[in-house]
């Protein structure tokens, strides 16, 4: 397929949910997740490709070459952060359509067999901006999460996972396809490639990350006629803890620890009343588990002492701890061969983001790579990557697939 079909696809696609700014509002398991998931669904079987649809709403959409033949996966996620980018996750999902059906007219057109099929996957709520954690259909597919637990999840209008997935209509009952390897390509959501002017990331591990569910119990009360001393303020104690947050980055070297607070709700949210109820959620990150632990138990310690100050209960809870995830070390030679085949400049690189092939590289020998981002901006509708750095990494895509197909990093998979 040509380089101007995929750019077709894929500017049509970003028209589904799309903001004001040139973003996209496509949360997971709603209208404009339906519709981005339909189209998904057209594009394979338009080309004869059997869809299936698992219990956690990972879709899949399959190119087979051997009947029983496992499955080498490429993909990533078509749903998005509210007010988020067009390029976050679809980007990876298009390339690797494309590249599938690239590899699947070659071999039609008389090219060689080869010994596993292919399978392109949209994976269900990568970005956890509905439905915490994120990474959850990735996750549920390798047995890293519970599929019943991740069903009874609760977005913060009270819907579950199971609600919202059968109203769309795409909770499904389909086996997954089995994996032999898995490749993803995504934006790189930093500046590394743009400032050093290179076209793809062999991405050869991830950061170390873990988030805090923080709940601030306070005590209702009336904003005008209590008196200031009397009062038992749950969103100044955790306007404190945001601040904490964020400072605790202080105490490390320079970017070794990255924090936020992203996610804050309170009860009962009117201006009359003094906030009895907080819910918060912390965001740390670091290459060294180390780090990250030692600004933990400084923020455990610092918000105990702010709970007794306040004369509050606060509760904490870790969730989500992702170790470091470390690519096969022949993935990241094939990324760098292939780059070079193409004559596209290359760097190997650690990812501080998460992504889909983090929980699939538990399971199989799994390649990730990026392309530039504009000013290393994501998450936001300013997030930015160009026709030509995107095309670049659709033919990498290609040329990794089409080496995967043919059986490498087997040896990983035994």
């Amino acid at each position: 397929m040509s380089a101007d079909a995929f750019l077709k696809d894929f500017h049509l696609v970003a028209t589904i949910g799309a903001t004001p700014n040139n973003g996209v509002d496509r949360q997971a398991a709603t209208e404009e997740d339906r519709r981005t998931r339909d189209w998904f669904a057209g594009f394979a079987t338009e080309r004869g490709w059997e869809v299936r649809v698992d219990g956690i709403g990972n879709m899949f959409a399959l190119v087979e070459f051997r009947p029983g033949a496992k499955f080498v996966l490429v993909g990533s996620h078509l749903d998005s952060q509210p007010l988020g980018g067009r390029f976050d996750g679809a980007y990876g999902v298009m390339a690797g359509l494309h590249a599938a059906a690239r590899i699947e007219e070659q071999v039609r057109a008389g090219g060689e067999l080869p010994p596993f099929n292919l399978a392109v996957v949209n994976w269900f709520n990568e970005e956890g901006g509905r439905f915490a954690p994120s990474i959850m259909g990735s996750s549920v597919f390798a047995g890293i999460m519970d599929r019943s637990a991740m069903l009874e999840v609760r977005d913060l209008q009270g819907v579950s996972v199971q609600e919202a997935l059968g109203g769309i209509g795409y909770l499904g009952s389909d086996a997954g396809p089995e994996p032999v390897s898995y490749a993803e390509i995504h934006i790189e959501q930093g500046r590394i490639l743009e400032r050093e002017g290179l076209q793809v990331g062999a991405v050869d591990s991830s950061w170390y990350t873990q988030k805090l569910d923080i709940e601030v119990l306070g005590e209702q009360s009336h904003t005008g006629a209590t008196a200031m001393a009397d009062r038992h303020d749950a969103l100044v104690a955790a306007s404190k803890i945001v601040l904490m947050v964020h400072d605790v980055t202080g105490d490390f070297e320079e970017e070794a620890l990255v924090s936020s607070v992203g996610q804050l709700t309170l009860e009962p949210n009117s201006p009359i009343v003094v906030p009895r109820r907080v819910h918060l959620v912390a965001d740390l990150r670091s290459n060294s588990q180390s780090i990250v632990e030692a600004a933990r138990e400084s923020l455990l310690r610092d918000i105990a002492a702010l709970a007794e100050e306040h004369d509050i209960r606060i509760n904490v809870k870790d969730f989500d701890i992702r170790a470091n995830q470390y690519y096969p070390e022949s993935g990241v030679e094939l990324t760098e061969k292939v780059a070079a085949d193409l004559g596209l400049g290359v760097r190997r690189m650690q990812t501080m983001a998460g992504h889909d092939s983090v929980a699939m590289n538990r399971v199989v020998p799994t390649v990730m790579m990026f392309i530039p981002s504009v000013d290393g901006v994501s998450h936001c509708e300013r997030e930015f990557s160009t026709d030509e750095d995107m095309m670049a990494g659709v033919d990498a895509l290609t040329a990794v697939a089409r080496e995967l197909v043919f059986g490498a990093l087997v040896e990983e998979a035994k």
